[in-house]
Order: C-alpha cells, then structure tokens, then sequence
C-alpha cells in the first residue's frame, strides 16, 4: 500500500516581516557611497545598498582590535 505526500501550503507567514528600512540608492562607488554617508549608519541601519560591504569591513576593524588586544594580554 503506497502512501501519498501532499505538500501544505501556508497563506499566513509564521514570522511576519518587518517592513524594509529607509534605503537610498546611491550611484557612487562603493567607498564614495559609504563614505557619504555615516560608516556605521550605512553598516548597521542598511541605509544604501552597500550596507553588507560596510558590515564586513566593520566586521574586519573589530576582528582586528579583538586580535590586537589579545596580542597585548598574551605579551603582559
């Protein structure tokens, strides 16, 4: 005896979306664009299109810092 799968469908999202956030497009490069606005407005609030490339660089300052600090406390 084979049993069939039926696939279900939802109408209503489980977890409803947010609404997008203020965005504005910019047709400078990429550093022109971040520049132009606030680095870390542009990283965290996604203001322009280039909010990933800002988050990753953010990310590779901070990556930086923790390595330094941790450099600092190895030689103490």
């Amino acid at each position: 005896m084979s049993q069939r799968r039926t696939a279900v469908t939802q109408t209503a999202e489980r977890i409803p979306r947010r609404p997008p956030p203020e965005f504005e497009e910019s047709d400078d490069g990429m550093m022109a664009a971040i520049a132009n606005r606030e680095f870390v407005d542009v990283a965290l609030n996604d203001t322009n299109q280039y909010g990933p490339h800002a988050m990753v660089m953010l990310l590779g300052v901070f990556a930086t810092l923790t390595g330094l600090f941790l450099l600092l406390l190895m030689a103490l």
